[in-house]
């Protein structure tokens, strides 16, 4: 047994974009990342790619945070300002618990609050309950 954000460590994509997981609670998550070079896009702004995956491990944190293993089932990211460098902070609640099917949404922040995007997902929560004894 463990912990999820142990068991969320273990996501190599978002390690590897230098996504970390600051906080978890039942139906809440918060991570960040800093913008580096080696997320910029052709434009010199950060790539939508990096900000969806910051998001999608919020995402994963809330929707596993009642213990049973939840994937996603669709997401929808609206971006609203462009970010070049700095940190992006993301904080997921779940907006409705629907037993199976957890509705979710993502705000994510630069270090002034202002608003860069808002993911909105949905999941699929399974029978099968996670390995561990508790969140963080």
């Amino acid at each position: 047994m463990g912990t999820l954000k142990e068991m969320l460590a273990a996501d190599r994509f978002a390690a590897e974009a230098g996504v970390e997981l600051l906080e978890i609670s039942p139906g809440y998550a918060k991570t960040r990342m800093k913008v580096t070079e080696k997320h910029l896009n052709a434009g010199g702004v950060c790539q939508g790619g990096a900000l969806f995956t910051l998001a999608d491990l919020a995402f994963a944190a809330v929707a596993n945070s009642r213990g049973r293993l939840t994937l996603s089932l669709n997401a929808n990211i609206t971006f609203l300002r462009a970010i070049s460098e700095g940190y992006v902070y993301a904080e997921a609640t779940e907006t409705f618990n629907h037993g199976r099917v957890p509705f979710i949404e993502v705000r994510l922040v630069d270090e002034q609050q202002q608003p860069i995007a808002v993911l909105t997902s949905s999941g699929y929560r399974k029978s099968e309950e996670l390995n561990i004894d508790e969140l963080e």
